[in-house]
């Protein structure tokens, strides 16, 4: 009862602290995905194009002059001209407008750094350049397109609503002035849901070409969305969103066009070696806000976790004298989650460094796009991994057997000669680490969506630890280990120093340090509830690196 009561006053203490610190994100500036264009070629380092492009990006806003969230731009003459165009949401604000194409204008030159043609999609605007004339041509690809992972329950009915409500906003859309290709709506299926859709052209092309775009990409919707509650399809010249939540701006949708932003805001040159940009005479207030901001929320989520489950834990029992892995072993045949080796790699192009995601203590991980246009994430284990043939095998044996909304979902594994490869969902707003300690990311956690985080992670560990037919102990968990998907919907992920608990087993030893610990010193055997965490906070930009290194969460469940 008194460890309840700390822990409330814990939690509440937390949630005051952070309600005080936090602050409304202004700036929807989510990435969604990119494409650097390999038939549009190269250019060489100072060379002509070079110059011509990084004058465009440097001056872009201060030479367009159109206030409706659509921009483009030139610089140079010829074959090295570079020509660049940028559109917002239809419902974005003039402030996020900007703010959202300035990150976008950073990120795409970084990630693509020496093609002459790149696109990058964000939540609330896209850019673009190339070296060839784009303005009132309508072009399709490069093409993506994201989905929500749940299913409708009637797919026939939610398709037939869904076809008509497109429909008609195409018509909508398409027949839009200069000012604006952009529609919004809604219909019901059944009585008690909705779905909204947003639809959208830039506004350079002709009502023929921008109905054309929206028609190709509502013919994508049953390849890659088929009976799923929202989804997205973006091309070049236009994109198409639909949702059975409301996710956009309606006071600003219902005017159908942008709001007229004011006078332009100043911004930095992108430089070759960063993705942020921001005011240096803010620098040092900017430190402490993300400082203590992200400091709090890593301290509220692992409260918030740590509180969830002690409510709900049991009464102590005997130990179990049973390996839980043998259990294991009876629920999956491994051979039909088995792939062959030469269809991942050609899935991710030979593990190209262009398709690597990140690096972790294991191996790496690589992004892959299979025959049918499916993309996975592929962890790709190194000869001198620390996770060997157990970890591998008890990763396999555990994620095929869980299936929860906020777990990361394996949908195979390959293992021939010495690669061993372990394929999962696609999720394309990677870790968490990589919004908390992103000044440019960071603006997009408001209070609505941390709380959103913590929330899923805690029922992802609720099911880890008591509903699914297995008891598992993660052990490894911390921000680098949350994924975010397309709706910023968290996934606990790598499980491969997870422990298997039977069901009724509420004590256990570990002789094993795992995940981000240094040293056996630096945890005791004996931890149980109230030592399990282990938090090191820093002043300043040390922050980050205590994130990485010495920040986790091991063994929650109750021992």
């Amino acid at each position: 009862m008194g460890m309840d009561l700390s822990l409330q006053f814990l939690f509440s203490s937390l949630v005051t602290a952070s309600l005080v610190t936090l602050t409304v994100a202004q700036q929807q500036r989510l990435y969604l995905d990119h494409s650097c264009s390999e038939s549009g070629g190269n250019f060489t380092r100072n060379s002509t194009y070079e110059t011509n492009l990084n004058h465009l990006l440097s001056s872009f806003f201060r030479n367009t002059t159109h206030e409706n969230g659509f921009y483009n731009f030139s610089s140079g003459q010829g074959s090295e001209m570079a020509n660049a165009i940028a559109l917002c949401r239809g419902d974005a604000s003039s402030s996020d407008c900007f703010n959202c194409i300035n990150s976008a204008n950073a990120e795409l030159r970084d990630r693509c750094p020496n093609q002459r043609e790149a696109i990058i999609w964000y939540d609330y605007c896209m850019f673009r350049y190339t070296n060839h004339s784009i303005l009132g041509n309508m072009e399709i690809n490069p093409i993506f397109y994201m989905w929500n992972e749940n299913n409708v329950r009637n797919v026939a009915a939610f398709s037939q609503a869904l076809g008509s409500l497109l429909n008609n906003l195409t018509n909508t859309a398409s027949s839009g002035t200069s000012l604006g290709k952009f529609a919004t709506g809604n219909t019901r299926v059944g009585p008690s849901q909705t779905i909204y859709a947003l639809l959208q052209c830039t506004p350079d092309v002709k009502q023929i070409d921008c109905s054309s775009c929206l028609s190709q990409a509502i013919g994508l919707i049953p390849k890659c969305c088929n009976g799923k509650q929202g989804g997205r399809v973006g091309m070049a010249g236009c994109n198409i969103r639909f949702d059975i939540e409301r996710f956009y701006n309606l006071t600003a949708a219902d005017s159908g066009t942008m709001p007229t932003p004011a006078s332009s805001p100043s911004y930095s040159p992108p430089s070759n070696n960063t993705t942020t940009t921001g005011n240096k005479s803010n620098s040092s207030q900017t430190t402490i806000i993300v400082s203590v901001s992200t400091v709090s929320f890593v301290l509220l989520l692992i409260s918030s976790c740590v509180f969830i489950i002690s409510r709900l834990r049991k009464p102590k029992l005997k130990p179990q004298k049973h390996e839980a892995t043998e259990a294991v072993d009876e629920l999956i045949t491994e051979e039909s989650l088995q792939y062959d080796l030469n269809t991942i790699r050609a899935a991710t192009d030979h593990f190209s460094d262009a398709n690597k995601l990140g690096q972790g203590g294991f191996g790496a991980v690589y992004k892959g796009t299979l025959a049918g246009g499916k993309l996975i994430a592929v962890k790709r284990l190194s000869s001198d991994s620390r996770q060997g043939d157990f970890e591998f095998k008890n990763e396999v044996q555990l994620m095929a057997n869980l299936q929860h909304r906020n777990l990361v979902r394996l949908q195979g594994f390959c293992l021939e000669g010495k690669e061993r490869l372990l394929i999962y969902e696609f999720v394309p707003n990677g870790s968490l680490d990589k919004f908390l300690f992103d000044p440019v990311k960071k603006a997009y956690l408001d209070w609505e969506r941390r709380y959103k985080i913590i929330g899923g992670v805690a029922r992802g560990l609720l099911y880890l630890h008591q509903d699914s037919r297995l008891r598992i102990i993660h052990r490894d968990l911390k921000a680098g280990n949350i994924l975010l998907d397309a709706e910023m919907t968290p996934k606990i992920a790598d499980f491969g120093t997870a422990r298997l608990c039977a069901v009724d087993q509420t004590q256990g030893a570990t002789s094993r340090i795992v995940g981000t610990y240094k040293a056996q010193s630096e945890v005791q055997r004996s931890q149980d509830l109230n030592s399990g965490t282990t938090i090191s906070s820093r002043s300043g930009n040390e922050v980050a690196v205590a994130s990485e290194n010495e920040l986790s969460i091991t063994e929650l469940y109750p021992r």
